[in-house]
Order: C-alpha cells, then structure tokens, then sequence
C-alpha cells in the first residue's frame, strides 16, 4: 500500500477512535446517573450500600483533639463540720429515731449522741464554723461555735476526714470543746484625714441619702461608665452622716481638684427606721471631673459595675 494512502487511512482512524472513546465515557456516565437514581427510588438503605459499595476517595479532615473537662473539687469541710454539730446539739440518746439524730448519725457513724438532762440549757440558735485546720492524710479540725439563746457561747473542735477529690466527708469522732480563736490586733486605720463640710462631705451626704432613703436617683452621684442598682424598698427614711475621713490630703480642699483626681472615704453614719437607729459606715472612692465630686466606687461590700475595685 502507498504510503500517501496508509497516512489517509491513519487520519481518518483516529477521529473515529477519539469518537468511540468519546461515546464510551458518555455510555458510562448515563450508566451511573441511571444506578444512582435506581438506589435512590429503593431507598436511603441502599444508597446508603451503593455509596460504600463504591470506591471513593476521601481526604483526611484535621480535627482538634476533644478537651477533656475535669471537675476538682476543693475540699472545705466547714459546712459540712457545722451542719453536723447543729444535728447534734439538738440530738438525744433518748431519742435516737428524731429527725436530727439520724442525721448526725449519717453523718458520722458510731458517733455518741449527747444526753441532755430535763433542765438543760436551751438548744443553741446559731451555729457556725470559724476557723478550718488542715491535717495530714485527708484530715480536718473545724472550730465551730454555737450560740444559745442566753448570749453564752461555746466553741467545739469538730474532727472531718475528706477523700481524695474533697467531694465526700465524714465526722471521724465526737466533738471536743476548745478555747475560741484570739482576737486579732487591729491595724491603724488608713483614714486619717478628717475631711471637714464642703464640696466633698456634701457629695457624701447626698449619695448615701439617695442610695439608703431613696431620696433621688443614685445615678446622678456616679462617675461615667459605673453603674449601682439602687435598694429596693429604701430601707430607712433618714440618715445622718456623723464623720467623713479620707486617706488623701486632698480630699479637704473646698474646692473641687482638677479632673481625674480621686480620694477615698470612710463615712461613718446612722440610719433610722421604724425600729430605731443604726451605726453604719461605708469606704467611698470619689473622682472629680467637672467641678464636681462623683462616686466610682463603693468599697463596702458592693461591686459597682465599671467601677474602681
């Protein structure tokens, strides 16, 4: 055969060839649209057999690797050293089936209960732990002190052993009555400034008479950016703020410093309502800004939101 004819031959072979390979790939592609329209007509099982039954590949997804949370319990046996000194104050061998002895009992097992005579001094009203010592191996002394009705007050040692995750106590023996903690000395107080009348002690007198009487809106004593709820019912109708010191020399000028300058206060004060009249004293921290004196803190047991800590 000529080569000029062989060449024609091979050209025109190879469309036809491209063609058929063409329509092979299309004839498979119908194929697999057909099957996977045939398992989803029969149902998410089989397409679900279909999808596994054919060789995928999948790549791998990083995940962060799951935290696990653990909860530590901290062991502090006072509650738990005062509810059971309570129970049993109020127990009596003679009783051992009343409420509180089966639980000073559950508590600590094998545990005597008191036996009270008929003219015993009254049940005590108040009782609470006031010191905690840790021992060695889980173990615990609480100081707890119980007040009677006659202002007589005693205090027991009262013996608690923890497990290893301080969830779980018990009462390991009988309390022992123990000498009360010491009085600890008192250190000089940092308020040694006595403020006199002026801008600042009446900004103390009108905050505290808005925020204890009621009188007018606490808000309009605050420094921007501090926020105090206001009590809620007012729960006096009067007050009188007998002394005022601060810590800063500052703080008696009568006049107001430049803006940003702060002091803090100690007001001592009465209250008065319905029942009669009541000491008070609060730690105030003041800012100036504008010719005024605002609050941006209260220090006495309320955290002002914003505000200096």
């Amino acid at each position: 055969m000529p080569p000029s004819k062989q060449a024609s031959e091979s050209e025109a072979a190879a469309p036809l060839a491209a063609g058929a390979r063409l329509e092979a790939m299309r004839r498979r592609v119908r194929l697999s649209r057909l099957a996977v329209w045939t398992v989803i007509a029969a149902g998410p099982i089989a397409l679900g057999l279909a999808l596994t039954s054919t060789p995928t590949t999948v790549a791998a997804v990083a995940t962060k690797p799951t935290a696990t949370v653990r909860t530590t319990a901290t062991a502090d046996p006072a509650g738990y050293a005062q509810l059971f000194l309570a129970a049993w104050l109020r127990s009596s061998m003679d009783d051992a089936t009343s409420a509180h002895a089966r639980l000073a009992q559950s508590m600590a097992p094998g545990i005597d209960l008191p036996n009270p005579s008929a003219d015993a001094q009254p049940e005590a009203e108040l009782v609470t732990a006031v010191r905690v010592a840790q021992r060695t191996g889980g173990r615990w002394s609480v100081t707890v002190a119980a007040q009677y009705a006659d202002g007589s007050l005693r205090y027991y040692a009262v013996p608690v052993t923890t497990d290893r995750t301080g969830a779980s106590f018990a009462v390991t023996g009988a309390p022992g009555v123990v000498a009360g903690p010491a009085r600890a000395e008192v250190a000089k107080s940092p308020y040694g400034v006595t403020v006199p009348d002026g801008e600042l002690a009446s900004a103390v007198r009108e905050f505290l008479a808005a925020y204890l009487t009621g009188s007018a809106e606490v808000s309009r004593y605050l420094a921007p950016g501090v926020t105090l709820s206001p009590l809620s019912p007012a729960p006096y109708t009067a007050i009188t703020v007998q002394q005022v010191s601060a810590v800063e020399e500052a703080a008696p000028s009568d006049k107001v410093p430049a803006d940003g300058t702060r002091v803090r206060v100690l007001a001592r004060m009465e209250a008065q309502d319905d029942s009669g009249r009541w000491p008070l004293a609060y730690e105030l921290t003041f800012t100036a800004r504008s010719g005024r004196w605002e609050i941006s803190a209260l220090e006495s047991g309320t955290a002002l939101a914003g505000g200096v800590r």
